[in-house]
């Protein structure tokens, strides 16, 4: 059984509360036609790559379960795939605070379905400008991000820029 330090799971968490900021930014205010929008034919629709984030939560917390199995579900509207993700981001983080032992190791949460959805998440981003909707930039570093903050509601942004 994969061992696991409070070390690691302080970073993992803060992570998570990383990855809800950022996604919680380029997931509010959406034009209403924006889950179908496509940055180029054959591609996954926006609404597509928010279920799929979704899904890599699921499949993060079947990971630490010691039974990991990966389901893909049909995208269903932005409010509800936005509140399936958010949900998953809670239920891991809530899992991380446990003392109970992961069945898999931090490195392979983190280089499996977290990075996976830093990349989503940007790529979100960028087809939020490509639909003429851009996020505004912003000087993360400064940003109040706190660790067990991982919903959808975040704080207000400390340094914007266009």
């Amino acid at each position: 059984m994969p061992t696991d330090s409070s070390a690691e799971r302080r970073l993992l968490r803060h992570t998570l509360a990383t990855l809800a900021y950022r996604a919680s930014k380029v997931l509010r205010q959406t034009p209403p036609d924006f889950g179908a929008f496509r940055a180029a034919p054959g591609s996954r629709a926006a609404g597509e790559i928010l279920a799929h984030l979704g899904d890599l939560f699921d499949w993060a917390l079947t990971m630490t379960r010691g039974e990991p199995v990966y389901r893909e579900q049909a995208a269903t509207t932005w409010a509800e795939d936005s509140a399936r993700f958010f949900a998953c981001l809670q239920e891991l983080d809530a899992l991380l605070t446990e003392d109970q032992a992961l069945t898999c190791s931090a490195e392979g949460l983190f280089q499996g379905p977290i990075a996976d959805a830093l990349t989503h998440v940007g790529q979100l981003a960028f087809m939020r400008r490509l639909a003429g909707e851009p996020v505004r930039g912003e000087s993360y570093f400064r940003a109040d991000i706190a660790t067990g903050r991982v919903g959808a509601e975040q704080a207000a942004p400390r340094f914007e820029f266009d």
